[in-house]
């Protein structure tokens, strides 16, 4: 038996089901994917999704120092304050309790809607024209 044990080549590992990153090429979507961290080496990292930023709410409260979550298992990975891996990663709590997650930015080319929706809470709409 090759591998020992009875093992197989290993399979891609998803939590829950597969995540619904979108596909390289296709329109972008509003929805959050299952799975997405900060690290690049992660194999759930998603630069362009990152860059138009994603919201988290943990518990009902929102967070802004998630380094990576997991929907459809329900926890969040934050830093431990400022320690560091040999590595220089930093160290991680991993948070279990109700997790949402959702998209602040349109895609490129994506119309805006006009009466509000989509935006994060607190935020108003605002015109080109008008001086913030």
């Amino acid at each position: 038996m090759k591998g020992g044990a009875g093992f197989t080549d290993p399979a891609p590992l998803f939590c829950g089901e597969a995540p619904a990153v979108p596909v390289r090429g296709a329109g972008m979507t509003d929805t959050a994917p299952d799975r997405l961290s900060t690290n690049p080496d992660s194999p759930h990292f998603d630069e362009a999704l990152l860059s138009r930023g994603v919201g988290i709410r943990f518990k009902g409260t929102e967070r802004h120092d998630v380094e990576e979550y997991c929907l459809s298992e329900g926890w969040i990975r934050v830093a431990l304050g400022k320690k560091v891996d040999r590595r220089g990663r930093p160290l991680t709590l991993k948070l279990s309790g109700e997790v949402e997650a959702w998209i602040e930015r349109p895609a490129d080319g994506e119309a805006v809607p006009a009466d509000g929706e989509g935006l994060a809470q607190g935020e108003a709409a605002t015109d080109a024209n008008t001086p913030v």
